[in-house]
């Protein structure tokens, strides 16, 4: 019996002594909450593009492949002419790649595809660069009237960037954490307390987006399609609490 008494007297005193550990450890969880607070900064600046990129393509369709590659040497002249025209310096700024082609073959009336040749299709790509974003931008909205000459030409894309793009970058992270200090010494004010030092800084992805854009992503923007661009970071901070 009283074997039986000390074994329980034991066990109660393990479970008081695990129950003090565990209040403990809740003590200092809640100890440190108190003493820290974790407080989201965010920074933004609006840029202008400083560069530019136009690419374009010169489209050829022709019955034999000689006749097509012909068209294509006659309309690239066209085209550099009128890239001088526009203020270009085409041994500077214009990048001709080379052309590539493909076969179309005809069809059968019950649309069957056959391995006789209908025509030949190429295709130049031709990526203009320049400083003056302006003139990039005006030359992307003209540049398909060459076809009133005759000239086959899409535009396949119009990009502007921001070449300080990495010095703003850490500027802005810069900007956030004040802005989250500001946060957090207003929050805290009403509790008779005070923003301490830096306990961790967690930097969020940047947003690169149109200017009167509000679109977010968890991955980020890059916006290339606008010259005037909106530039946000965002940045989590955990201040001590004085």
């Amino acid at each position: 019996m009283l074997e039986r008494i000390e074994k329980l007297q034991v066990a109660i005193l393990g479970l008081l002594i695990a129950f003090g550990l565990i209040l403990a450890v809740k003590v200092g969880v809640s100890s440190v909450a108190k003493n820290s607070v974790s407080v989201t900064g965010s920074a933004y600046e609006i840029v202008q593009s400083d560069s530019g990129n136009l690419e374009i393509s010169l489209n050829v369709r022709r019955p034999s492949k000689a006749m097509a590659y012909t068209d294509a040497k006659q309309q690239l002249p066209v085209i550099m002419e009128y890239l001088k025209s526009k203020g270009f310096d085409t041994t500077k700024d214009v990048d001709v790649k080379s052309i590539s082609g493909y076969p179309t073959y005809k069809y059968t009336p019950n649309g069957m595809s056959t391995n006789e040749i209908a025509y030949y299709n190429l295709s130049q790509t031709i990526i203009i660069k320049s400083d003056d974003v302006n003139k990039i931008k005006d030359t992307s909205l003209d540049i398909t009237s060459l076809m009133d000459k005759g000239v086959d030409i899409d535009v396949r894309s119009t990009s502007y960037s921001y070449s300080k793009l990495a010095d703003l970058k850490v500027q802005l992270l810069k900007n956030a954490t004040t802005d989250a200090k500001n946060r957090a010494a207003a929050m805290l004010k009403s509790t008779h307390n005070r923003v301490g030092s830096i306990q961790s800084v967690r930097m969020g992805v940047f947003q690169i987006t149109p200017v009167d854009s509000t679109d977010v992503s968890d991955m980020g923007i890059n916006d290339t399609s606008t010259i005037e661009k909106k530039i946000t970071a965002v940045a989590n901070v955990v201040f001590q609490v004085k």
